[in-house]
């Protein structure tokens, strides 16, 4: 559902079925590998390379593109090191650290309930 079609509904007087607020953060955090990345990041901040390797299977383009879209939903902060080599180190904003908390109870309801494994 479009974020504008949760909104209309909302204005036409239906119920709220879905929150539009909480629709727009499934959205953002649902994307392919952005929960891995979070869920990483809530245990430290992590340079590029520590991430790829962190997230078996995540290209470099797809890492840089969903920590760009992560820093420009103000979750993820990036701070870039002076010297040679250049170091840039990944964390989580303030915002971003509020998601701890829902990312750790999620990570607890996947493994009690097997998801990803063949059977599941």
């Amino acid at each position: 559902m479009q974020q504008a079609s949760v909104t209309q509904a909302a204005a036409a007087g239906l119920p709220e079925a879905v929150c539009p607020h909480f629709h727009a953060a499934i959205e953002l955090i649902g994307k392919r590998w952005t929960g891995a990345i979070v869920c990483g990041l809530t245990e430290r901040p992590m340079r590029f390379g520590e991430m790829r390797r962190a997230v078996p299977g995540l290209s470099d383009r797809l890492l840089s593109q969903r920590l760009r879209e992560l820093e420009e939903a103000g979750l993820v902060q990036r701070e870039v090191e002076a010297g040679t080599p250049v170091r840039v180190t990944y964390s989580l904003t303030v915002r971003g650290e509020e998601l701890g908390p829902a990312i750790r109870e999620l990570r607890i309801w996947a493994k009690r309930w097997n998801c990803g494994s063949a059977t599941s």
